[in-house]
């Protein structure tokens, strides 16, 4: 596997995933920082999950996703509007000690596995459920949009923008397999859907 120096934006509930988009509003100076760095160079930053929720570095978790910065909007003020187009899922080897503001990896690149599609019972299982789950939650959702997605954009969609927990938001991120991520998917809305909103984190 390919290793890489990463910039890495630690940011709870916030997935990517290989060929999907993320918008990011970044008005924090040591992030902004980040940025201006990453457009200066290749434009790549490393999207991860911190274990904890407050300290000024709290522990990451080890596998997050590269993002290449597809749009920006640089305002006066300094902070930025961007989109980041998903590459690579990557590994963090260790956090490297630099000057800068923000945090930087050592981190091992995981390759995607290409043209992954879902058997017609797994993807008819999986739409079910999400309605169900739209339905109790009173999410508006554009079926027929949805319908129209292919299998990967269907389910990494979902396991970005669900209102799952930070733990079980990264498990998603960690499943290799797609069936095998859509089937995580169906269990955790289930889970979630029997509990409540009590027991559901604040929609990422």
């Amino acid at each position: 596997m390919t290793t890489t120096r990463l910039s890495v934006f630690p940011l709870g509930g916030a997935l990517l995933f290989p060929r999907m988009y993320l918008p990011l509003h970044i008005f924090e100076p040591r992030y902004r920082a980040m940025v201006s760095d990453a457009l200066a160079r290749d434009r790549r930053i490393g999207m991860v999950q911190p274990r904890e929720a407050d300290g000024e570095n709290p522990a990451l978790f080890a596998m997050g996703c590269v993002g290449h910065i597809v749009e920006v909007e640089a305002h006066d003020d300094g902070r930025y509007d961007i989109v980041l187009e998903g590459v690579s899922r990557f590994r963090i080897l260790r956090e490297l000690d630099v000057p800068t503001a923000f945090r930087q990896v050592e981190a091992e690149l995981v390759p995607s596995l290409e043209d992954e599609t879902l058997a017609l019972a797994a993807r008819s299982a999986l739409e079910l459920e999400s309605r169900r789950f739209a339905d109790a939650q009173g999410y508006a959702v554009d079926w027929e949009a949805v319908s129209r997605l292919d299998d990967e954009s269907l389910v990494n969609g979902i396991a970005q923008i669900a209102p799952f927990d930070v733990a079980s938001k990264q498990a998603l991120l960690e499943v290799d397999a797609l069936d095998e991520r859509a089937e995580l998917i169906i269990q955790l809305m289930q889970f979630y859907g029997r509990y409540g909103d009590d027991e559901i984190g604040t929609f990422q």
